[in-house]
């Protein structure tokens, strides 16, 4: 169902269309959850440390995907809160061709650049093979995640954030009993893992696009759209590309600081993995709801209601502080038993660097999550260059001091050091960005309501 989010009160409208949103990367998450949950349990640690050594790669696919989302998502938002439905649908498919594209360019470096790419991040013998493998499965469903998230960009432009919900609760559950039955029964090891996400992914994106075309036959139109739009598409890119540089350099800054993680072995490789799923599902949730502040923005940007945004910042760092409180108790007190679903008891070395990994982290989530929440409507006004100035201090810095921690520390523990300073000043960054925008807005408001 699609839902103007430019009426209502600003706090009711967003509770209702980012909840399903969080339920949704609560769902997304369990993919990644249950691959390293079960291949810690019922494999080896050392195929848990390979699963989450690919992860790190994928991510560098998943940004190119999740950028596509955003690009399309927010042209859609402003061209739905605007009522411009021909150009709204013209804008749809002028993403999904310029995607296809650009899925088809990874699949081919990616496949080729396997082994370097592992080689770079100096994946150690004992779980390189494996790597490979989950990687090389992985790429072959990349269609699929690129064609998800186009698919759920669409539906959250349109004010609709139940039906990803649904899907992603459906396939993600599915995924979890997959993985069991190909690992436990068919005694599959990481490729079993591997398969069982293609599979549970590529049911949900066939699904999510036919319910797509559905609910675009319903939208009234003065006369036939035309399928690719040169002007929209550099619309689209404005939004796309700093999206992709975004999560891409945050992807590859992972990388680094992964080669660094890996210097220390297997067993800190696998306590790294299990404590970053936890921490993954945390900052996910805030980006998800990130990604919805920039729906509402650009809904209401379309609609010259710009009064509305200052609400929406505020409703949007609500949401995410009540987030924040148990999950912050939840993690630096008992993340000794969480990790206990991705760790066997006798991981000692293992369960002590997830353990400090997420001490170290947890209290600072209220601070990236104001980020986020301020990103997210930055993104939502095409503020981009600010947007990404703030993510690059993050990421730059992040990297930089993870190598010259580790150094001064002697161990992990100075990697994990680098996660709040960065955050920290980055925070800053985005809410001097964000009120010096909306001062800007409600300048112009005012002067051109002066008679």
């Amino acid at each position: 169902m699609s839902k103007d989010l430019t009426v209502g009160n600003p706090e009711t409208v967003l509770w209702k269309f980012c909840l399903p949103l969080f339920g949704s990367i609560i769902f997304q998450q369990l993919y990644n959850i249950a691959d390293s949950l079960v291949a810690g349990k019922f494999i080896s640690e050392n195929a848990l440390a390979a699963v989450g050594n690919s992860y790190e790669i994928t991510l560098i696919f998943i940004a190119f995907a999740f950028g596509c989302n955003m690009g399309c998502s927010v042209v859609a938002s402003q061209l739905f809160g605007a009522k411009e439905f021909d150009r709204l649908k013209t804008a749809v498919t002028t993403a999904c061709i310029f995607s296809g594209v650009v899925c088809i360019v990874l699949m081919s470096v990616g496949i080729l650049g396997c082994n370097s790419l592992l080689h770079l991040m100096r994946t150690p013998k004992e779980v390189f093979s494996d790597s490979k493998l989950y990687l090389a499965i992985y790429l072959w469903g990349l269609p699929f995640v690129f064609f998800y998230n186009i698919a759920t960009g669409i539906f959250s432009a349109l004010g609709d954030s139940k039906t990803p919900f649904y899907f992603l609760a459906i396939s993600s559950v599915s995924n979890i009993a997959v993985d069991i039955l190909f690992v436990k029964t068919f005694c599959m090891g990481v490729a079993g893992v591997a398969w069982a996400t293609f599979l549970c992914q590529g049911a949900s994106c066939i699904l999510a696009l036919f319910t797509v075309w559905i609910k675009f036959r319903k939208i009234p139109c003065q006369k036939h759209p035309v399928l690719f739009d040169t002007a929209l598409l550099k619309k689209i890119l404005i939004i796309a590309i700093p999206s992709i540089l975004q999560q891409s350099f945050i992807s590859i800054g992972n990388i680094l600081i992964q080669s660094v993680i890996n210097g220390f072995g297997a067993s800190v490789m696998a306590g790294y993995s299990a404590a970053v799923k936890l921490n993954n599902l945390v900052i996910t949730s805030f980006t998800t709801i990130g990604n919805g502040i920039s729906n509402y923005s650009a809904q209401n940007l379309g609609a010259k209601k710009y009064e509305r945004l200052h609400s929406g910042f505020l409703a949007g760092m609500k949401m995410v502080w009540c987030l924040c409180i148990p999950f912050c108790v939840l993690y630096f007190f008992f993340g000794n038993y969480l990790l206990l679903f991705f760790l066997k008891k006798d991981s000692g070395a293992a369960l002590l660097t997830g353990k400090q990994f997420l001490w170290v982290l947890s209290p600072f989530y209220f601070i990236i999550s104001a980020k986020l929440i301020a990103d997210g409507i930055l993104r939502g006004i095409s503020a981009m260059r600010q947007f990404m100035a703030a993510t690059f201090t993050d990421l730059i810095l992040r990297v930089i001091l993870a190598y010259l921690l580790s150094g001064l520390t002697n161990s992990a523990v100075g990697i994990w050091c680098a996660w709040p300073i960065g955050w920290t000043l980055a925070m800053a960054l985005s809410v001097f960005f964000y009120h010096r925008k909306y001062r800007n807005y409600t300048f112009f408001e005012k002067s051109i309501s002066t008679p």
